[in-house]
């Protein structure tokens, strides 16, 4: 046989006597073999106690008792050991170590039992002499069973023992224990092979499991990334809308038994739509995300109540206040967040800002369920966009007593008779150098039988909730159009459009039918569209307002200033008027900021090559104050209050007959 072949086999063979060093299997191994070895410590002592009885009266007393006592001691002592490791939690270099000192330890401790049984042989008579090649050759057996889960310890006891046991009883020339040493070899040859068969099923079953627990351990990781994934917002890596619920409800139901507060909190970006439409999708992602990691930061520092802080989605986030919070730690929270999404935005070369409103509900004062408090924050975010913009709104009395009137007022706007219940009333738009009337704008008024005058503050936004507002604005058009047409041919109809007309083909389409069936020529109409109806999707603005402009109407931007529109989109929509708000007029004469203000938005109307038209006049001095600034038109109680249809052709006729009668101190003054 070559040498390099020989070199190869007894590699392989000195392989079977060492400790495999894979962790898993050594783990397995230990596991096992620790349960069994006391098992054959127990074997060894009760065989060699009934050998040692056997030759008491026969053999030297240190072969009797000396021996057998120290062997058995030893046997106890490793018992013992043993079973101690069986509750100790062990690294995987701690078993490797142990399973090799075992390994080694099996060499001495056989070789040990089996000198001091050839030791005791010749003192016996023929049946002592049977029971220890007896004893040996059970012994052997029970031991190459308890040490299956360690091959190389089993078959280093198997040569330990059983070569020298044949070898020795072959020796005697006795035929009977010749037969017994063979019938031995044959047996520990048949169990060294079911050992190894074992061995391998063993380590093949180790093996399984440790693929198993890593098919288990990436289904896990699998399932964890998706559960991630399912509650991440995409963009911004913050926690998402269903998150944000699954969180709600584990606090409301933590905090529901002890009665302790918990509070919802809704976000929502004031100044972010402008900032998508002039500069891309692109750079309002940046902003959400910066926007987000700040708002995290400050709910991360918040203590020492536990916020949890999710997108909800667009330009919305939720707030879930634990900790028993009070008013006075929602309002500190909501003025760190106003404070740091205040802080300016770099996007690309330019600087942008945003500023955010917050709605607070609180658990138990607002609401006893988890939706219910929910829907409270939700409008307290409704009343701070609409009253306190940029300010930080809880949920009080006050508020739920607007959402009762809200509620009765939808519910008696949906069984309203627009007919009967809901008169126009017209305000007259007056030429600011000439004084003479240029149009009327139609405004709405109801008349509920059972709630008496509603403010159209109230009732406009709740016909925009309960999607009766589209059916409302063309009731009101064919009304206002019929009152129109008895007007001179230059007086001028102004009509409002919400939204929702705006930002649909299903509202700009029926208005335009309207228009062309009244019979009243569409350049004497001005359909005034608001900043948020423009911001609110200015594509489909941009769409409807050319379709308008296609049939001859004019367009006005209304309470121009409030809103979050940019001069973009002023300058692509084919405007006719800007409407400046009243909330820059009532202090024009006192407040520098304001006179600088309606200055500036005149300027930009002489640019644009577009009328001005000034809302809220009360006073002289407002009027003549305007007039110097070269506003357009004006319009406001200090010519008239809004009036009924049947009273414009005595308004008409009064004004005419003022006109008439100061022409010359009127002319005196225009010089």
């Amino acid at each position: 046989m070559p040498v390099a072949n020989l070199k190869s086999h007894v590699a392989a063979a000195m392989r079977l006597f060492r400790v495999p060093t894979d962790p898993d299997l050594t783990r397995a191994q230990f596991d096992a073999f620790s349960k069994q070895i006391p098992l054959l410590y127990f074997i060894l002592m009760s065989n060699t106690i009934a050998v040692a009885y056997t030759y008491v009266n026969v053999a030297p007393d240190w072969l009797t008792m000396i021996v057998p006592s120290v062997l058995t001691v030893a046997a106890a002592l490793r018992t013992f050991w043993w079973l101690r490791q069986r509750h100790l939690v062990r690294s995987d270099a701690d078993i490797l170590r142990n399973l090799r000192a075992t390994n080694w330890m099996t060499l001495p401790i056989g070789a040990g039992f089996t000198a001091w049984s050839f030791a005791l042989y010749p003192y016996g008579d023929p049946f002592a002499k049977s029971q220890v090649a007896f004893y040996m050759a059970v012994t052997v057996i029970g031991c190459i069973f308890s040490l299956m889960h360690l091959r190389s310890a089993a078959l280093i006891v198997t040569l330990v023992v059983d070569v020298p046991y044949v070898l020795f009883f072959w020796a005697t020339g006795e035929p009977t224990l010749k037969a017994i040493a063979v019938n031995n070899l044959l047996v520990s040859g048949a169990m060294v092979t079911v050992l190894f068969i074992y061995y391998r099923d063993f380590a093949d079953l180790v093996a399984s499991r440790k693929s198993l627990l890593a098919q288990q351990a990436a289904t896990q990781a699998l399932s964890d990334e998706n559960f991630r994934l399912a509650n991440l917002d995409s963009l911004t890596e913050l926690p998402n809308r269903r998150r944000f619920f699954a969180e709600l409800s584990s606090a409301f139901t933590d905090a529901e038994p002890r009665s302790v507060r918990v509070a919802v909190g809704i976000i929502d970006l004031d100044g972010f739509k402008p900032i998508n439409d002039n500069y891309g999708h692109s750079v309002g992602d940046r902003v959400l995300i910066e926007a987000g990691r700040r708002i995290r930061e400050v709910c991360e520092g918040f203590g020492p109540q536990r916020v949890e802080f999710a997108r909800l989605g667009g330009d919305e986030f939720g707030l879930v206040v634990c900790g028993d919070p009070d008013d006075t730690d929602l309002l500190r929270l909501g003025e760190r967040i106003g404070d740091q999404v205040k802080l300016p935005y770099q996007v690309d070369t330019a600087h942008t800002g945003l500023s955010c409103s917050i709605g607070f509900a609180l658990f138990p004062q607002s609401a006893t369920t988890a939706e219910a408090l929910y829907e409270c924050a939700d409008y307290s975010l409704y009343h701070a966009k609409r009253h306190l913009r940029g300010r930080t709104v809880i949920f009080s009395s006050e508020l739920e007593a607007e959402i009762r009137s809200r509620g009765v007022i939808e519910n008696l706007l949906r069984t309203a008779d627009f007919s009967t219940e809901i008169d126009l009333v017209f305000q007259p738009i007056v030429d600011a150098m000439s004084e003479h009337t240029a149009g009327f704008e139609a405004l709405a008024r109801w008349h509920s039988s059972r709630l008496g005058l509603v403010s159209p503050a109230d009732f406009i936004p709740a016909a925009e909730r309960i999607g009766l507002i589209r059916p409302l604005t063309q009731a009101l058009l064919v009304r206002a159009l019929v009152v129109a047409k008895t007007w001179p041919d230059h007086i001028r109809l102004s009509f409002n459009l919400s939204a929702h007309d705006v930002c649909s083909a299903e509202g700009i389409l029926p208005l335009i039918t309207i228009v062309e069936k009244s019979g009243l020529p569409p350049h004497r109409i001005d359909f005034e569209i608001t900043e948020t109806a423009v911001t609110f999707d200015f594509v489909r603005a941009q769409q409807s307002i050319a379709a308008l402009k296609a049939t001859g109407c004019g367009i006005s931007l209304d309470d121009f200033g409030t809103g979050y529109s940019s001069l973009s989109h002023v300058h692509r929509l084919p405007l006719d008027k800007l409407k400046i708000d009243r909330s820059f007029v009532a202090d024009i004469n006192e407040n520098p900021v304001s006179h600088k203000i309606i200055k500036s938005l005149t300027g930009l109307c002489d640019d644009m090559e577009i009328a001005c038209v000034v809302e809220g006049v009360e006073t002289r001095g407002q009027l003549d104050s305007l007039r110097r600034l070269g506003c357009d038109y004006i319009q406001g109680y200090y010519f008239a209050k809004p009036m009924p249809g049947d009273a414009i052709g005595g308004y008409l006729a009064k004004e005419l007959q003022r006109l008439d009668g100061a022409a010359t101190p009127a002319a005196k003054v225009v010089a």
